[in-house]
């Protein structure tokens, strides 16, 4: 059964993607973690991964054209397989015959856009043609986003919105979390909710139908089995764009003081940085005089406003429960709960119950979506890339103090961390070799540099990126490493900031690790493992001498980069750290 690929959402402001390369072509055989496009959005130059096996059946789009956001792109499916009841229907007669390498032998039935993934549907007889459900085109489908570029789930962790209730195009309907973070969901349509497609604490599929919206009043149980099934779909069709947030518990807003509107239909207007802004400072719009036009509240207006402390209260009567609202006033709770930060660097502290002397127990833990991609990703990664393992020592004094005097002038401080970073990037400029990908059939090597950071959360591991790293002084990598790690912590990172990464570096110095080796990270050929520094004896010139030695270790993909590669590579690395002035020249 053939499986449609549709354009995926790879930004928050994406709304159309155009194909830089086909990496597959049809008739070619595809696996689950081919690339088989680079797609060119808004924000950067990104992989199309089917996660499907099969061989591909049809392009959609040709390269240099751009595609709508779940328009289909390809299908893949078994060889010779008829996928024309798969096909738009404007393509049917035309760009089918052209490019599906199977033509069909029967007249093509009846079109319908489907959701992706989707099977190829058997051939239906004419009765059961004929009393095909329509859906009205006056409903507004909400499916699954992809949120993020490993993302093939989504859990829903609250929803903002119940059946019934008014929804605006800005509203949040949903907190969802991926493996990488927890993202609203926002409909962008207008009227009321019909339908809530998945439960609080369950997962759904990319493009899966999540929710409806439409005119109040309308009976929507005739069309569930067409939604369901994602066939013959003619209503308007959303893939919401993700922002970040944060999770709060639900309050009450009946306890709370009622925001001033400032715009005729009740609706506060903000731009939406400032609406940002608000949320992050725990400021209420409505509480603002806004400078804008027509009173629009702009970024200058909450520039000089402090953020509002909160109380929130333990418990929230659940038919009342919605969004958190703030009031810059204290508010008052009952029962308050202090919610503890949690910190990377401790360990994770969990009630684990007592046990009767003598008697075995477990606790098990559901996972994560984040634990799973972590799991599959990193279990491929081992067992398909061939790994080697290089060590070295470096003396890390001179860097040292040169990072001591630096902090004296730079305008933000710079971290050992951070000087890592600025040199691998140089190194990758000397061995571009290592600055590559495996994609099956070549090897892609990268013009540009963009390192990752692996960096501990509660749920697992994330990999914000510095881009263009080499061509970034010190004090901008630091910059944009504490605002990446900021958001990271804060479930504030957005899909463009922890994708597209093309080597990456696991740091567990700060943890007291002497030397470590790393699992890694596709679609990389190489993870430099880095341990701590500590004060070691070494002889130097016959004499015993104490010096800060740093061990590094760097795992690499055979397939990509050899031995000879790797060792030269990691040698240049280690005299822009012993030599940090070479860094700067």
């Amino acid at each position: 059964m053939a499986d449609v690929i549709r354009m995926p959402l790879l930004s928050d402001t994406m709304t159309e993607g155009k194909i830089a390369a086909w990496n597959k072509r049809v008739g070619d055989l595809v696996k689950a973690d081919d690339a088989i496009a680079d797609v060119e959005t808004d924000k950067a130059t990104m992989e199309v991964v089917p996660y499907v096996d099969g061989t591909l059946l049809y392009i959609g789009v040709e390269v240099g054209k751009a595609a709508k956001v779940n328009d289909i792109i390809a299908i893949i499916g078994k060889p010779g397989e008829d996928i024309s009841a798969l096909l738009p229907t404007a393509e049917t007669s035309t760009t089918s015959s052209a490019i599906n390498p199977t033509p069909a032998t029967e007249p093509a039935p009846v079109q319908a856009t489907v959701a992706s993934p989707i099977q190829a549907a058997p051939v239906e007889s004419p009765a059961a043609q004929a009393t095909q459900v329509t859906i009205p085109k006056d409903l507004t489908v909400i499916r699954m986003p992809l949120l993020s570029d490993t993302m093939k789930e989504g859990k829903i962790v609250v929803w903002n919105k119940q059946v019934g209730d008014l929804v605006k195009a800005d509203d949040s309907l949903a907190d969802v979390e991926t493996d990488k973070a927890t993202m609203e969901v926002i409909g962008y349509a207008e009227g009321t909710l019909l339908y809530q497609g998945i439960k609080e604490g369950e997962a759904a599929k990319i493009n899966e139908v999540i929710a409806v919206i439409g005119k109040a009043g309308t009976d929507i149980t005739p069309y569930l089995g067409a939604l369901k099934a994602g066939s013959n779909d003619n209503a308007s069709t959303t893939a919401p764009t993700p922002t970040p947030t944060e999770n709060v518990t639900p309050l009450s807003t009946s306890s709370l003081p009622l925001p001033v509107h400032n715009d005729e239909d009740g609706r506060i207007k903000a731009s939406p940085l400032a609406k940002q802004i608000a949320k992050e400072k725990g400021i209420a719009l409505g509480n603002v005089m806004g400078s804008g036009d027509n009173g629009r509240i702009i970024k200058r207006d909450l520039d000089n406003i402090q953020q509002a402390p909160v109380v929130i209260a333990a418990q929230a009567a659940p038919a009342a429960a919605t969004a958190l609202v703030v009031a810059p006033a204290p508010v008052v709770a009952p029962a308050p709960v202090a919610a503890p930060t949690p910190s990377t660097n401790a360990p994770i502290q969990q009630n684990i119950p007592m046990v009767e002397s003598g008697k075995e127990g477990y606790s098990d833990t559901p996972l994560t979506q984040m634990r799973k991609i972590i799991a599959q990703r990193l279990s491929e990664s081992m067992f398909t890339a061939p790994h080697f393992y290089l060590k070295t020592s470096v003396e890390m004094d001179k860097l040292m103090d040169a990072r001591t005097q630096i902090n004296k002038v730079s305008p933000v401080k710079i971290s050992i961390n951070d000087m890592m970073i600025k040199a691998v990037a140089l190194s990758l400029s000397k061995h571009p070799e290592v600055n590559s990908s495996w994609m099956t059939d070549f090897v892609r090597q990268h013009h540009h540099i963009h390192i990752g950071t692996a960096i501990a959360l509660p749920d697992g591991l994330i990999v914000p990126v510095i881009k263009f790293a080499n061509q970034k002084s010190l004090a901008q990598i630091a910059t944009d490493a504490t605002d990446l790690y900021d958001k990271a912590r804060n479930k504030k990172i957005q899909p463009s900031e922890f994708t597209g990464n093309t080597f990456t570096i696991s740091n567990l110095g700060m943890m007291d690790i002497d030397e470590f080796t790393a699992i890694i990270n596709p679609p990389d050929a190489c993870i430099l493992a880095v341990g701590k520094i500590a004060a070691t004896p070494v002889i130097v010139e016959g004499n015993i001498t104490i010096k800060n030695i740093m061990k590094l270790t760097l795992s690499c993909d055979h397939r990509v980069v050899d031995g000879a590669v790797g060792a030269n590579f990691l040698k240049t690395l280690k005299g822009f750290l012993e030599n940090p002035i070479s860094m700067l020249i």
